[in-house]
């Protein structure tokens, strides 16, 4: 279906894999709407439980393809509405993977800079490689740092001052530092990067499918929770939801008789 990405389905797994290698995955516009595609039409994929983002050959994705761009009118220095629609066309990307149901990894290797860098920060989940190097690469261009959510995402991750240095600097952030500061959760060498999160996947699949929905759920609402009582009150109601499916009653009885469970989505 798509000519800038590679899907591919493994039973509740699916795997999308940035496809332009060529140009270190950089951000087409055709990339950006088939990202665009592919992330609120799960939504409805109930086959899809969790999904893992990479990039083909040796780099994640480099941001913007800025050949193309320089050639458009809604680049930088054309009509302002033009790239207001231009800007906003790409900044839903990380909107949609936030509103789409299941856990997002990203699998990061190489570079991940602009909107690659977006787009990992914006997954639930980020494993890197020992390549991996990180950055908000917009204001080396002259452009603000805070672009595609980064400022959102960014200091929640790692904390105001660590964020305020990687967005003023633009500076990389290398593997290693971005186990240490959170960013990531883990760094393996690369070329195991793609079983430890297929690795990952599979602990999240061992789960309810509905206990995974309403997990990412109220993480994502709770991050801006305006506090304890409404943080409590979301995860009240999930609770009461997923406990009165066939799952839950499942879940007990695997949990009885010591052995896995076998979930159903009902």
């Amino acid at each position: 279906m798509y000519e800038t990405l590679a899907v591919e389905r493994d039973k509740h797994l699916t795997l999308l894999t940035l496809n332009r290698p060529s140009s270190l995955n950089a951000l087409s516009r055709q990339m950006v709407d088939e990202l665009r595609d592919f992330f609120w039409n799960l939504v409805d994929d109930t086959q899809t439980r969790v999904v893992i983002v990479r990039g083909a050959g040796r780099a994640f994705c480099a941001g913007l393809d800025l050949k193309e761009a320089a050639t458009t009118t809604s680049a930088p220095g054309g009509s302002i509405p033009g790239g207001l629609r231009g800007q906003r066309h790409i900044a839903e990307i990380v909107m949609l993977m936030r509103r789409a149901p299941q856990p997002i990894i990203a699998a990061v290797k190489g570079a991940a800079s602009g909107g690659g860098f977006a787009i990992a920060l914006a997954s639930d989940v980020r494993i890197a490689g020992e390549s991996a190097r990180m950055n908000a690469a917009f204001i080396r261009l002259g452009l603000s740092a805070c672009d595609i959510g980064v400022s959102y995402f960014l200091p929640r991750l790692v904390g105001g001052s660590v964020a305020s240095e990687l967005l003023l600097t633009g500076d990389f952030i290398d593997a290693a530092r971005a186990e240490r500061t959170g960013l990531v959760s883990s760094v393996v060498p690369d070329e195991q990067l793609d079983a430890a999160a297929r690795e990952m996947a599979e602990r999240m699949l061992r789960n309810s499918p509905l206990g995974l929905r309403l997990t990412k759920e109220a993480l994502k609402i709770n991050l801006d929770a305006p506090g304890l009582e409404a943080a409590i009150a979301i995860e009240d109601r999930n609770q009461i939801l997923a406990s009165g499916t066939r799952d839950f009653r499942e879940g007990i009885t695997a949990f009885l008789q010591k052995r896995p469970p076998v979930f159903e989505d009902r």
